[in-house]
């Protein structure tokens, strides 16, 4: 995996749980799944990356 791919991740990561921790506060549901949306995208993206850095060794 990338550098730049790692730093993208973690971005999403974060970028997600921001969303969750605003919706929480705000009591909007809607902003709060859409943050754990962001995260389990980047779940599934380290995943991918994880997988494909296995492959290389």
């Amino acid at each position: 995996m990338g550098l730049d791919d790692k730093l993208k991740n973690a971005a999403d990561d974060l970028k997600g749980k921001g969303k969750e921790a605003t919706g929480k506060a705000t009591d909007d549901e809607k902003l709060e799944a859409e943050g754990k949306g962001d995260q389990a995208k980047s779940d599934v993206k380290q995943a991918g990356e994880n997988v494909k850095d296995a492959f290389k060794h």
